[in-house]
């Protein structure tokens, strides 16, 4: 079990997103409403930026607009003044006239229902059967649309009603059945049975708002039981082109395919014209901004005063836009569109063939899409990491808007650009927490790993990268240390086991946060002596140099050190000798890595240049020297006050090496006392090669004259030498090289 989990912690980047791309895929089956109310949202911004351009087609509003209520009157008006309307609009040659209104009760002011009135107020019955001889107002109108290609509408209901609305057309189904896909109602609102039976078309004046309340789309076939009906818009159409019969083509009609599944109504045939449909038999309605153009006032027709020209061969829409009558809806571009508006809109579209369309096609590629961008992701993730990931993702997002709008604007199609993105950050929100999870625990192993012998600003940039802690090595060039207290032996017989560690550890401290602090990686402590090095796992150009200061600064901590550890020991009545250092420091090419097992390794330097350095460390006392420094470091840090010590070859080497004594900082070697110094100490190394003791002795009494007492057993040891040269000359091909016997 255990492994198991760890199994799937370690892919856990990639099985959250694959969960999530799994729940978008139900998602994207169920649309759930809050997506759904985004993308239309998306949709409206796209209509608002680029509306439908508007274009005169013969589609004209009756509009029972404020001036009409002043001139006129209140509404409702007496029928009578409605049929003189229609009258107005048959006499100036309008195609069809539809009402974008429900004349479901009898006229309040015809003569029967006033006579009804006058009964109840118990008026003389010669008066009441005066009033039931006039013609009544609704038998007026109805004549007056008998004489008129005249629409009347009917509303739609979820409540049972008393009838169903008289069917004006017949329809004629091609392909499969489309009443499943068809939105269904209980019940209607229609009009009187004699306006209704006097019209030559009924058309359903419902809109189809959407969860937010604003329309967006428009049902052109709705059922009501097992009657189909059409819209207001659809049927003045009809009837303005004297068809009969409305053709609905579904899924496996002429010319339509569903791929083997029943995937609804496809398009509905009237006449001559053809309207493509979603499967439901609804169409998006493409608006465009409110345009005068298409209102002409109702009391202007009644006056006469209209332009007979604007209603000739059009289809006219009886409406209001008053506000006090409350036929107003939500759009997208208007927040109260008058409902005859709307109706108007639809006829003009469907004339124009400008709809918006949504096939079926869009949401198969808005599902590939996001699949696609997901996957990418998922795979991307782990190897690009989250700052190019995050690239591809804005950049997917900004490519499903990109297509989403150029669909838009050039070819009047959605696509939907809110699912796929919000997928996109999801999959990449949730790769990248889980990614960020692995990458926080592998940096804890790090810190954990490393926080003991590397600097803590070392160990955070280690940790941001922790790729690097895998098993196996590098070449690398690195500059190495060694460090060894002198005379440790001695030195720990003074302790017991407890007092000895104590003072170890105080002694190890200060100089492994000068290591640290240098930029410095502490490989091992052994007993009293560290071992250390530079240029690693970190890149760092200045590694001699660093490793040169962080010398210097040991030797100096340990000068400030001495005299507080004189005084602890002379507290105690116990006797002190100063702690002295070897430092040896060498620069070369070494593999350095993890080394060890799978299970257990530790990040450690090998090669031949690290025994170099330890050789080096050795001959610190042979020199008398706290430091002493390679060939390779004392050229990288030749800035820094150094001093060649010999020329000699070490146990186990059989290739001499230059080393050097590393006497202080850039502050000294800059000075005229070190400058002055090194020209002597140069002259006599020179002079010493050559076999010119003279002149080297003469060197050297100059060079101890001004060189400081950390110098004089150097000079001594060449004193020795040049008098025991003098008694034992050496060999004819001697080279000056040193030979060191022990380590």
């Amino acid at each position: 079990m255990g492994r198991v989990g760890e199994y799937l912690k370690g892919r856990l980047h990639f099985l959250l997103p694959l969960a999530i791309l799994f729940a978008a895929l139900v998602g994207w089956w169920s649309e759930p409403a809050p997506l759904v109310q985004l993308r239309m949202m998306v949709f409206d911004n796209f209509l608002r930026l680029e509306p439908r351009a508007y274009q005169a087609v013969p589609v004209r509003i009756a509009d029972i607009d404020e001036d009409s209520l002043k001139r006129i009157g209140q509404w409702p008006w007496p029928r009578t003044i409605v049929a003189e309307l229609v009258e107005r609009l048959h006499e100036l040659g309008a195609a069809a006239i539809a009402f974008d209104i429900v004349f479901a009760e009898p006229d309040r002011v015809s003569p029967r229902q006033m006579a009804e009135f006058a009964k109840s107020l118990g008026a003389d019955d010669p008066f009441i059967e005066r009033l039931k001889s006039l013609r009544d107002n609704d038998e007026t109108l109805a004549e007056a649309i008998g004489r008129a290609n005249a629409v009347t509408g009917f509303v739609l209901t979820d409540k049972p009603g008393e009838r169903v609305p008289e069917a004006k057309a017949s329809f004629a189904i091609a392909g499969d059945d489309p009443r499943p896909w068809l939105l269904h109602f209980k019940g209607a609102v229609a009009d009187l049975p004699a306006l209704e039976a006097a019209a030559v078309g009924n058309g359903s004046v419902n809109d189809l708002p959407e969860l937010d309340g604003v329309t967006r789309r428009a049902a052109l076939v709705t059922a009501l039981g097992d009657k189909l009906y059409p819209a207001l818009a659809l049927e003045a159409l009809r009837v303005a082109q004297g068809a009969s019969t409305y053709v609905v083509k579904a899924t496996d009609a002429s010319g339509e395919t569903g791929f083997g599944e029943h995937t609804g109504v496809a398009s509905i045939k009237i006449g001559d014209l053809a309207v493509a449909t979603d499967a439901h038999g609804a169409v998006w309605l493409h608006y465009t901004r409110h345009i005068p153009q298409r209102f002409v006032p109702a009391w202007k027709i009644l006056d006469r005063s209209a332009d007979a020209r604007a209603i000739k061969d059009n289809v006219v829409f009886i409406g209001s836009s008053a506000q006090g009558l409350n036929d107003l809806h939500a759009g997208p571009l208007e927040p109260a569109e008058a409902g005859v508006e709307i109706q108007a809109q639809l006829a003009e579209q469907m004339l124009l063939g400008d709809a918006l369309e949504r096939p079926d096609w869009t949401r198969g590629a808005e599902l590939v899409y996001m699949l696609a961008i997901g996957m990418a992701l998922l795979l991307l993730l782990p190897k690009a990491g989250a700052r190019w990931s995050a690239v591809l993702g804005l950049a997917a997002v900004a490519s499903a808007f990109a297509v989403s709008w150029h669909a838009f604007a050039a070819y009047k199609l959605l696509i939907d650009p809110v699912f796929p993105s919000i997928i996109v950050l999801l999959v990449y929100l949730s790769s990248s927490a889980a990614l960020f999870l692995r990458t926080e625990a592998e940096r804890r192993r790090v810190r954990i790993a490393f926080s003991r012998y590397l600097a803590p600003a070392v160990v955070e940039q280690l940790a941001s990268h922790p790729e690097r802690l895998k098993l196996g090595g590098e070449m690398r060039e690195m500059t190495l240390m060694f460090c060894d207290i002198r005379g440790f032996t001695t030195l720990s017989e003074g302790f017991d086991a407890e007092g000895l560690t104590s003072f170890i550890n105080r002694f190890l401290t200060p100089m492994s946060n000068l290591i640290l602090a240098a930029g410095g990686t502490i490989d091992k402590y052994m007993g009293d002596a560290i071992m250390a090095f530079w240029n690693a796992p970190l890149d760092d150009p200045a590694h001699a140099e660093h490793a040169c200061l962080a010398a210097l600064a040991m030797r100096d901590e340990l000068a400030r050190l001495n005299p507080i550890w004189r005084s602890e020991a002379e507290a105690e009545g116990k006797p002190f000798a100063d702690i002295r250092v070897g430092i040896g420091l060498n620069t070369g090419m070494c593999c350095v890595g993890n080394m060890g097992s799978e299970h257990r390794f530790d990040y450690s330097v090998l090669g031949d240049d690290v025994n170099l350095a330890s050789r080096l460390e050795a001959q610190s006392k042979t020199y008398h020297l706290d430091i002493v420094v390679g060939e390779r470091t004392a050229a990288a840090a030749a800035r820094l006050a150094l001093l060649e010590l010999d020329l000699i070859r070490v146990k186990g080497k059989t290739r001499p090496v230059r080393i050097h004594g590393l006497i202080g900082d850039g502050t000294l070697a800059a000075s005229a006392s070190f400058t002055a110094l090194k020209a002597d100490h140069d002259a006599m190394l020179a002079a010493y090669r050559a076999q010119r003791w003279s002149a080297a002795e003469e060197r050297l009494a100059t060079c101890r004259a001004q060189a400081p007492e950390a110098l004089q057993a150097l000079y001594a040891l060449y004193e020795e030498r040049i008098a025991g040269f003098r008694a034992a000359p050496p060999a004819a091909d001697w080279d000056g090289v040193f030979v060191a016997l022990t380590k």
